[in-house]
């Protein structure tokens, strides 16, 4: 699908839901919010033991806020958020987005557009399958390493195995417990999605890498961690 194509802005208003992690974004998780309500209703962020503002900053922009005392890692709070997701009679999709600012709303709609167009079950983000994203060559030799090892883990084909914007529909997310609370949930949650039978895809999204985000997790040295939690789980 051409990722320059129109959509509706609010098509999926209602029936999608956004989960998003969060763990200390006090600086820009309002901004992330408020964005992302001119286009969807429901903003579910999992808060994860944040020891600063982020809870009064998510719920000042609009977001409804789910609260683990503790920090218990990404995999849990997404657990957390699916979970609650679960209990919305309307909700048809989940949209997995990072809080940090370094997604693009343009992209979850249009991945969106796909899921629906299609009948496709899980979209995953990809940011390897054009050249908008540029993560510097070291991050792109420890990324593609960690893509080798989940294709090998879980059997499917993905160019992009640690892309936090996905898309799953809730039958798809009703299948599925996330076990791992680290980065290895990322490869968990691809494994579990596949064995689901249900149909995927993936869509080129591109990344925004600000000197922010590197700060919050985008570093190469969280890219070795990857590996290193893929390779002892």
């Amino acid at each position: 699908m051409d990722s320059s194509a129109q959509v509706d802005p609010r098509r999926h208003s209602r029936d999608t839901w956004i989960v998003i992690p969060l763990y200390n974004e006090e600086s820009v998780i309002g901004r992330v919010v408020a964005e992302l309500r001119e286009h969807f209703d429901h903003i579910v962020c999992i808060d994860d033991g944040s020891t600063d503002g982020s809870i009064a900053a998510a719920e000042a922009a609009g977001a409804r806020v789910l609260r683990h005392p503790v920090n218990l890692g990404q995999g849990a709070a997404l657990q957390t958020g699916f979970e609650y997701v679960r209990t919305q009679p309307d909700a048809r999709y989940i949209v997995t987005f990072d809080a940090d600012g370094q997604h693009r709303i343009e992209d979850a709609m249009l991945m969106l557009d796909l899921a629906e167009r299609d009948d496709v079950a899980i979209v995953f983000g990809s940011r390897f399958l054009d050249d908008r994203t540029n993560p510097g060559w070291v991050k792109r030799v420890v990324l593609k390493t960690a893509v080798w090892v989940t294709n090998r883990t879980t059997g499917l084909e993905l160019t992009d195995a640690h892309n936090g914007l996905r898309v799953i529909r809730t039958d798809a997310a009703s299948r599925i417990t996330l076990e791992q609370d680290r980065m290895a949930h990322a490869t968990e949650i691809v494994l579990k999605l596949g064995r689901t039978g249900l149909p995927w895809r993936e869509f080129p999204v591109e990344l925004l890498y600000t000197d922010y985000s590197k700060s919050k997790g985008q570093s190469v040295l969280n890219s070795v961690n990857i590996l290193v939690d893929l390779l002892v789980k």
